[in-house]
Parts: C-alpha cells; sequence; structure tokens
C-alpha cells in the first residue's frame, strides 16, 4: 500500500517537473530498498511492512530535524530550508499524527491497561504505545509524558 503510494508519488512528480518531491521520494525509495535488501536474510523476500516503511519515514524525518539544529548552528539558512521542505514531503506518507490531547488520552489508557504504578512499567506503557500507534505520535515525547505521569 505505501509502497504503491510512494511509486505514484514519484511518478506524478516527474510528470509535474517537482524536482524537490522528486529528490525527497527517491531518496525514501532507495532508503526502503535498502531495508528491504536487509530484510531478505530473515526470509522477508518480499519487502519490509508499511509499519516498519512508516518507522523508517520516522527515523529519516528524525535525521532531518537533527540537521536542522546543527545548520542553524552553523548559520546555514538554505539548508536548513531544504531539510525542512524535505521533512514536509516525506509527512505526507506518514498517518497523520495526534494531537497533545489525543496523546495524553491514550498514554492515560496504555497505563491503566498495563496497570503501571512506577517508572519501573514505563517499558510495559512505551511498549503498548508503540504497538497501538506506530506513526502516529512522537515516541521520544510521549516517552518524558509517561515518566511525568508514573513519578520520574
Amino acid at each position: 500500500m505505501l509502497r504503491a503510494t510512494l511509486t505514484d508519488a514519484m511518478k506524478t512528480a516527474l510528470r509535474e517537473k517537482d524536482s524537490a518531491t522528486l529528490s525527497t521520494v527517491r531518496l525514501i525509495l532507495a532508503a526502503l530498498k535498502d531495508k528491504d535488501i536487509a530484510a531478505r536474510p530473515a526470509g522477508n523476500a518480499d519487502g519490509i511492512s508499511d509499519g516498519d516503511i512508516g518507522a523508517m519515514l520516522q527515523n529519516m524525518i528524525k535525521q532531518r530535524r537533527d540537521s536542522i539544529a546543527l545548520y542553524e548552528q552553523g548559520n546555514r539558512p538554505e539548508l536548513v530550508a531544504k531539510e525542512q521542505a524535505e521533512i514536509a514531503v516525506i509527512e505526507r506518507f506518514l498517518p497523520s499524527q495526534m494531537d497533545a490531547a489525543a496523546v495524553d488520552a491514550a498514554i492515560a489508557a496504555a497505563v491503566a491497561e498495563t496497570g503501571a504504578a512506577s517508572v519501573r512499567d514505563m517499558g510495559k506503557v512505551m511498549a503498548v504505545l508503540k504497538s497501538k500507534f506506530a506513526g502516529q505520535m512522537d515516541f521520544a515525547a510521549a516517552s518524558a509524558q509517561v515518566k511525568a505521569k508514573l513519578g520520574g
């Protein structure tokens, strides 16, 4: 499903001569091909799942945000703009992100579901969140909220 969407986006960008989108989609497809090749020895000849593709896209966004911070320190606004444009293209292929209220509700539900009472139970809560909301929330921020909620 996501693979077909990426391929269609590349074709559309080619037709519309949208070089920024085209280069970003090609980067995504190249990374996807690398992940597919890496998955073959594990018996996964069909390639990685949509969930794994979403995780890969999240990782690509994180890398670009890290680069933006460095480029801002180095006073390179043209590179910051390029990275932000790539993030905008990558985010088009991810499910919409949960708002703060939805994240709070999901954390409260996961804490109740696992019966977490202290920071030692944080791993259980994060596992539930990752299984239910992969690609829909920023788990680094959610982790901090879970820790605060459990008294960490």
